[in-house]
């Protein structure tokens, strides 16, 4: 505390500014003195009783830094001229047609296949649920149809025609030669006295037909069948239902008994819990005083130590100094031997060669005069080569505009037969119509008729069975309702939200719409409602 005014505050000023080392450091220093004093003379005493064993401390090495290497003097290279290349062809860039062509392939099929998907997953259980037929539905009420009918949208049709790729026109060709192929050796066969497998096709077709309407009948009764086991699993689960609600009446008087048992125990619980927490009361207050006489040891341990570390961080800041110097020394050292010039131009011959010893060694120049020979040559060659290619295109031309004629006219001629056939299609009868009359179809139907009846019945029964007479029962059942209504005309909106970005976007087409919407009005028994805007 003497040297404070002397050496001490000498030092510290050379480091900081004398008015900040008086106010803060040495006046706060003199006026806690006294107590300082006492501080030390108190430690002092516990020295004198306590011997202390002082560690070593480190003494650092001094650092011997490598002495460099003198830097090589670097030869100038001559830089070569670089001659101007060809600007990349605008070809290289645009993808091709045929990818373009694939992609647009690629999106329609997804846009179709989800479509299906889309279809696949709202008719997942149709064979299952109690809907009512489509057409019969629409019979009874004929004002639904009228509403289902959206306005037509007018699209402007492009009289454009299709542009034929070259290998579209020649497989197309080929296809149509094959075909002529085949009826002219029909025809050879015919004259030689081969017979016609016409009366075979057509009794071919005839059977497949009625494996086709078999088929179709044994689809139809599959899913009455699976209406009925529907109607059936439903009468089943109504008699589970009153079965459990009076099992549901015994449970609740047990559980009420339970609740009175569970309350006794809990008052008893809770005051031998109460005299536990006295107890442990007790006990704290003993261990404060005993927290007490530790913080005072801990506080006169942290004092020692405070004062030691002082130390080793005034000594550490003197070795730091002292490395500082040494490496400013080096930096300088570095950057003298870095400034040191160095030759940079040198005299090269071009005319002569690099004496390497190799066989047919050559000058740049003479490099130079043969690299232009060569590409002379090469020019050449490709003139040559683009004459080629330009006579083979004007042929193919030729040849790709024979063919479409040839293609012309044969679609002329299938067109015709095509049209002839869908004709004879449309006075065909349907197989729907014939299946709906069969007498196994229509007992299936009446049984579906019969268990509906039933289970409406055994429904009513349950609501005034269970139902009480209170008013109170009555305002519930009403508010239940109304959340009901609420919830229901809600999820509707959201399937036609759905179904309007689904249009917007292409993923499905209008009829399918239509048919989504006529199931969901089925489901919840509210009326259709369709806005043109929407369309």
């Amino acid at each position: 505390m003497v040297n404070l005014q002397t050496w001490i505050k000498d030092e510290w000023s050379q480091i900081y500014d004398s008015v900040y080392v008086n106010e803060n450091w040495i006046e706060p220093l003199e006026k806690w003195q006294p107590k300082i004093q006492e501080l030390i003379s108190q430690l002092d005493n516990i020295a004198d009783k306590h011997v202390t064993t002082t560690l070593k401390t480190t003494e650092p090495n001094e650092f011997h830094l490598t002495v460099p290497n003198p830097r090589a003097i670097l030869i100038p290279e001559q830089i070569p001229r670089q001659e101007k290349t060809k600007p990349i062809p605008k070809n290289i860039y645009k993808p091709p047609r045929m990818k373009q062509q694939l992609e647009r392939i690629k999106l329609k099929n997804r846009q179709q296949a989800e479509e299906l998907l889309l279809e696949a997953n709202i008719n997942q259980f149709n064979c299952a649920a109690p809907k009512i037929d489509y057409k019969f539905y629409m019979k009874e009420t004929p004002s639904l149809v009228e509403k289902f009918e959206a306005q037509k949208i007018k699209f402007k049709t492009d009289s454009t025609p299709v542009k034929l790729n070259t290998a579209a026109i020649l497989r197309e060709g080929v296809l149509y030669q094959r075909k002529v192929e085949q009826e002219l050796k029909r025809v050879e066969h015919l004259l030689q006295g081969a017979q016609d497998p016409s009366k075979f096709l057509e009794w071919q077709q005839q059977m497949r037909g009625k494996d086709l309407d078999q088929q179709l009948t044994e689809a139809e009764c599959r899913k009455l069948q699976g209406k009925l086991s529907y109607e059936e699993a439903i009468l089943a689960r109504q008699y589970c239902i009153q079965e459990k609600k009076k099992n549901a009446e015994q449970k609740r008087e047990e559980t009420a008994e339970m609740h009175l048992l569970c309350a006794e125990r809990c008052l008893q619980e809770r005051k031998e819990k109460e005299k536990k927490v006295q107890q442990v009361a007790e006990g704290h207050k003993n261990v404060k005083q005993a927290q007490m006489k530790l913080q005072k040891c801990k506080q006169q341990i942290v004092q020692e130590v405070s004062k030691k570390s002082q130390d080793i961080l005034l000594q550490a800041l003197k070795d730091e100094e002292e490395k500082f110097k040494k490496r400013y020394e080096l930096i300088q050292q570095i950057r003298a031997i870095e400034y040191l010039p160095f030759l940079k131009n040198r005299f090269i011959d071009l005319t002569k060669t690099a004496n390497h010893g190799v066989l047919g060694e050559m000058s740049i120049v003479e490099l130079q005069e043969r690299l232009a020979l060569l590409k002379e040559s090469q020019q050449k060659a490709e003139e040559e080569k683009r004459d080629l290619i330009i006579h083979e295109k004007h042929a193919k031309e030729q040849l790709l505009l024979d063919k479409l004629d040839q293609i012309c006219m044969f679609r002329e001629q299938f067109g015709r037969a095509a049209a002839l056939k869908q004709e004879e299609k449309k006075t065909r009868t349907s197989p729907r119509e014939a299946i709906l009359k069969e007498e196994q179809v229509l007992d299936l139907q009446k049984k579906i008729m019969e268990k509906s009846t039933e289970r409406k019945i055994q429904s009513e029964n349950l609501k005034t069975k269970f139902l009480k007479p209170n008013g109170k029962s009555k305002q519930l059942w009403k508010l239940d309702k109304k959340s009901q209504g609420e919830d229901r005309w809600r999820k509707l909106e959201e399937s036609r939200q759905q179904q309007f970005k689904m249009l917007q976007h292409g993923l499905m087409s209008r009829n399918n719409a239509q048919k989504m919407i006529v199931n969901e009005a089925m489901k919840t028994g509210a009326t259709v409602c369709i806005l043109r805007n929407c369309y």
